[in-house]
């Protein structure tokens, strides 16, 4: 009986090495999506002079992520990252304030039909 403990606990780690093996994977993926949204921000903000809105959302939630990766491959937490737990909810822009479009105004509709 005291060799049940020892092998769930051995399955244990082992599942638990197949997942961060997993995860490392998808750190790398991860890692050029985030290189990609830099650039592409710094390409925003030298055309409007302003971060981007969704850019910043996606950047921080993205990086909270890896974060989260970072977090259960070191074994600072059991629990695993998205797709297992919710996507991470950006937080607010600490720096400059992001670029906003105004909406378009819409044309006055006439009612009466053109002839």
């Amino acid at each position: 009986m005291s060799e049940e403990p020892k092998d769930l606990e051995r399955e244990s780690i082992l599942l638990r090495i197949l997942w961060m093996l997993v995860f490392v994977i998808v750190w790398q993926l991860a890692e050029l999506v985030l290189a990609g949204v830099v650039l592409l921000q710094l390409g925003y903000r030298l055309f409007y002079a302003a971060p981007s809105a969704s850019l910043l959302g996606f950047g921080d939630s993205l990086s909270q992520y890896l974060a989260q990766i970072g977090r259960f491959g070191t074994f600072n937490s059991e629990e695993k990252p998205w797709p297992f737990a919710d996507w991470p909810t950006p937080q607010a822009p600490q720096g400059q304030a992001p670029h906003s479009v105004p909406p378009a105004a819409h044309p006055v509709r006439d009612e009466e039909p053109k002839l």
